[in-house]
């Protein structure tokens, strides 16, 4: 069994989905990406500048629009996953890849998303805390908040690989507590994601979720906020919803994949693959000119 994995706004960069406009079929889902925003996206992906492509508004689309586009190359070669699994907005590619949402829904609810959560005031930021279990990183975090600055684990991206998010007070103060334990790197994101500071963003987001039309899913879908396999369409839409402000328990999601069988990272980016390594699990990326071949190699398509 083969687990997709699609890769979330942090993995955007200047270039990204140039390889794959040289493949006519996903040159045919970014068009039609494009086609479908109010502010095409490919252009922007492939010629910058960054500040722009980084950008909440930008990014979250235009990282979709290439796990998209890569998810087309891998049905065109005759792979399709046996379980699904989106790192923050990688989710809702991960829902299309399972049957829940058609392509078009898709990148509406993700426009709707990156505009919702970019329209909430900047309360806020992120830093990895790299060398901690999530536990220590837990009582770091309780110790740095406040009552009207929030911190909790925003991310559990691999062991010894984990994202607070909060204010940015909050921030400062955990990073003096850890500074003698671990490495504090400040991310270069718009706001506190995947905390309570984004609770503003939460009504609108989750009126466009129960409003979007879904099918059931063909395989099961491994939702961020509870890392298990889940094949209950109520679950998975009320997972949508949480994550805005949940936890992306990655790790957990990781593990439960590779359980199954190896993974690749569908998209334009090689940070799950790098992430799933360092939790001890398989994962190949598209982003990788020789993927397609070791795939051809060891499984049937």
């Amino acid at each position: 069994m083969l687990g997709y994995l699609f890769p979330g706004q942090g993995t955007v960069r200047v270039g990204m989905g140039a390889w794959l406009r040289r493949r006519p079929v996903a040159r045919a889902v970014l068009d039609e990406v494009d086609d479908l925003l109010e502010r095409p996206i490919s252009a922007l992906c492939v010629r910058g500048p960054i500040d722009r492509l980084v950008a909440t508004e930008h990014a979250q689309i235009a990282v979709t629009a290439c796990n998209l586009a890569a998810l087309a190359v891998l049905r065109e070669e005759g792979y399709e996953p046996g379980v699904v699994a989106g790192h923050s907005v990688g989710e809702l590619t991960a829902l299309h890849a399972a049957g829940v949402l058609g392509l078009a829904d898709t990148v509406r609810l993700v426009e709707t998303r990156s505009r919702l959560m970019s329209r909430v005031g900047v309360t806020g930021g992120m830093r990895a805390v790299m060398g901690l279990p999530v536990e220590r990183v837990e009582e770091l975090a309780a110790l740095a908040a406040a009552p009207a600055e929030p911190l909790v684990v925003g991310l559990e991206n691999a062991p010894g690989h984990v994202v607070v998010s909060g204010s940015t007070a909050a921030l400062d103060r955990l990073t003096g507590l850890a500074v003698d334990a671990a490495k504090v790197v400040p991310l270069a994101v718009g706001n506190a994601f995947h905390s309570p500071l984004m609770a503003a963003a939460v009504p609108g987001w989750a009126e466009a979720v129960r409003a979007a039309p879904m099918a059931a899913p063909r395989v099961p879908v491994v939702p961020n906020v509870t890392g298990r396999p889940t094949e209950d369409l109520g679950v998975l839409r009320e997972s949508l919803i949480a994550q805005l402000t949940g936890r992306v328990r990655w790790t957990d999601t990781v593990t439960v994949v590779d359980a199954l069988g190896p993974a690749v990272e569908v998209g334009d980016s090689k940070v799950l693959a790098g992430l799933s390594r360092r939790a001890g699990a398989r994962c190949l990326s598209m982003a990788d000119p020789g993927t397609l071949r070791r795939l051809a190699r060891e499984f049937a398509a």
